[in-house]
């Protein structure tokens, strides 16, 4: 979503600023700006678009100063224009924010009350001119920034700057993520740790309802009850070289080539040196556990809709999958027994986050798999599960999702065997073949020519089909996913099983059908469905292996051959061609491929 930065400083802060800011372009935005202090007076510089349009505006209106704010914006109230971009200004202070105040339509009749209007349709005025109120009444910045957070109601991440204070930052976090780097003689702000990467390596995650008072000797922190706090100075390294295009048109392309490494580090890091048996890096008992609940959004709960089948199949435990938006509000019962168990790239994700916290309520054991340890939802696990990603750049999750899928899938092998349902030789097996997948991975890379020339017919398509069963079911719902969010093409995924309980009216000669269908124990009644599509004139794309295509793709338009796999892993495998089928039909239409409009990396509001 949003991205905040702010910098207390020894050298010019616009520069730095901007800088901090492309780090976060990443999350998704439409607007950015940033406020400094000059003379001890708040100068502020805002623009619509990417963030060369605000570095444009620079240098024709350069803004001096080594204190200041910024942000890019991921419209919610108002659309995309100056006016609503941040930050806003009202009389002597500037706010950057984060989130949605819940509570601003009653703050602004009371502002209007008090003989204050607006320049702004948006919900972080109402902050600013809140702020404003009480330092007309005498308060002391600090005072004024601290009553102003008092009022609001909702998730936010908050930064304020003051005339005529070049040493002072107010930072508050309630529900959206911040943190705080350490200089020498210097502080830094960012909604995370890659926003300061070149600034420091020294940071400090502010908790939930923190405020921050931020001096380039230092930071005061205060917790929700108003008390001074520590929160701890941590290291983080963040290699430059995974930050980078490295050479690649784009970090989605990037990022799908990272694969068979990250994979790789996700297994090394859950399994013994001589991969034969799990070593998870958090101790995880599973034989108490009647039920597991897993909730996610996105892309993330396609992960876990592909681990349902897993977990079931190999440890033979129920597992009720939720979209973590309907989860939070449904507040299903959960009986003694059950393990609740969360998957976030980003380990911000508000409504996973609001639906882990019902889950507390309930008091159950919780683990979580993030791509961030430092997250919110890590450190409100009991058990909380690195994926080893590294950090994903592209707004569309590609590496993100197969680490998730890797991990579930050691998971699913630990539970079965604390469980008494596979042995430790079927369970070295199942390891041997998950270890493999780097390698076959990588010949599935090699497509990408070919796939490169499928997707520019399919670009020409205004509606495509996905089909699959059993786990390749959840991988058509994500290759559907990922056709829509970068191609701007309307997609479907379906069980191919439901073809004739509806979506077969759609199938026409302009409709692409395509299939996942690895020769499995499903492959039959797989092949069944994709022959239905081509009695009715359906373009068919065939993914499978060399013994599927060579049965069933005589009358496929397109086979892509990929190795062949074990059937119960197949689908992170199947995962890349669909990702690379996405990707590059969205390079023949000449589409955002990291930057997908109207969509956020991490979805930090509701």
């Amino acid at each position: 979503m949003c991205g905040i930065v702010g910098v207390l400083g020894a050298h010019e802060a616009a520069p730095l600023l901007v800088e901090a800011l492309k780090r976060l372009e990443y999350r998704g935005y439409d607007s950015a700006g940033i406020a400094t202090i000059n003379n001890e007076r708040l100068g502020r510089r805002r623009a619509v678009g990417k963030l060369v349009e605000l570095s444009d505006l620079l240098v024709h209106d350069p803004l001096a100063g080594r204190a200041g704010i910024g942000h890019t914006r991921w419209a919610t109230h108002g659309a995309a224009t100056t006016l609503n971009a941040h930050p806003h200004k009202a009389g002597p202070v500037a706010v950057v924010h984060n989130g949605i105040i819940e509570n601003y339509r009653e703050l602004r009749a009371e502002i209007t009350k008090a003989g204050l209007s607006w320049d702004s349709e948006t919900d972080t005025e109402t902050v600013a001119l809140l702020c404003q109120i009480y330092l007309d009444q005498g308060m002391a910045p600090v005072e004024a920034a601290k009553a102003t957070v008092a009022r609001l109601e909702g998730a936010f991440a908050l930064a304020f700057l003051f005339d005529g204070e070049p040493d002072l930052i107010v930072a508050a976090r309630r529900g959206s993520p911040l943190a705080i780097g350490h200089g020498e003689g210097e502080m830094y702000l960012g909604s995370d740790a890659i926003a300061l990467g070149p600034l420091t390596d020294r940071v400090t995650y502010l908790e939930d309802g923190d405020l921050a008072v931020l001096h380039r000797a230092g930071v005061e922190i205060f917790d929700t009850a108003g008390g001074r706090v520590q929160r701890p100075v941590k290291s983080v390294q963040i290699d430059q070289t995974r930050i980078d295009k490295g050479g690649y048109r784009h970090f989605m392309a990037k990022e799908i080539a990272e694969q068979p490494a990250v994979i790789r580090a996700t297994l090394d890091a859950y399994l013994n040196t001589a991969g034969d048996t799990i070593a998870l890096p958090k101790p995880l008992d599973l034989t108490g556990i009647n039920r597991i609940t897993m909730v996610a959004c996105g892309t993330a709960y396609y992960a876990c809709m592909t681990a349902k089948y897993w977990i079931e199949t190999l440890a033979r435990i129920p597992v009720e999958v939720d979209i973590a938006s309907e989860f939070r509000y449904r507040e299903p019962p959960l009986p003694a027994g059950t393990l609740a168990l969360f998957v976030s790239q980003s380990g911000e994700t508000a409504d996973t986050l609001a639906a882990l916290r019902y889950c507390q309520s309930q008091n159950l054991p919780i683990v979580s798999l993030t791509n961030v340890a430092e997250s919110s939802i890590a450190r409100n696990s009991h058990v909380a599960l690195p994926i080893h990603a590294g950090p994903e750049i592209g707004v569309a999750s590609t590496k993100a999702f197969t680490c998730q899928l890797t991990a579930l899938a050691v998971i699913a092998l630990h539970a079965a065997l604390e469980r008494g349902q596979i042995t430790p030789a079927e369970l070295a097996r199942h390891l041997k073949q998950l270890a493999a997948l780097p390698g076959l991975i990588n010949q599935a890379l090699s497509l990408t020519d070919r796939i490169a020339k499928i997707s520019r017919q399919l670009a020409e398509a205004q509606d495509i089909l996905f089909l699959g069963r059993g786990a390749m079911f959840p991988m058509a719902l994500e290759a559907a996913l990922k056709m829509k969010e970068i191609s701007y093409i309307h997609a479907e995924g379906y069980a191919s099983g439901e073809l004739k309980h509806g979506p077969i009216a759609l199938v026409e000669r302009t409709v692409p059908v395509v299939v996942f269908a690895p020769y499995d124990g499903l492959f039959g009644k797989t092949v069944s469905n994709m022959e239905e599509v081509i009695a009715r004139h359906g373009q068919v794309v065939l993914l499978s292996d060399s013994a599927g295509a060579e049965e069933a793709g005589d009358n496929a338009a397109h086979v892509l051959t990929l190795p062949e796999a074990d059937a119960i892993f197949a689908p992170i495998l199947y995962a890349v061609p669909a990702q690379l089928l996405a990707y590059h039909t969205a390079v023949a239409r000449g589409t955002d491929v990291d930057q997908p409009r109207n969509l956020a990396k991490s979805v930090t509001v509701e």
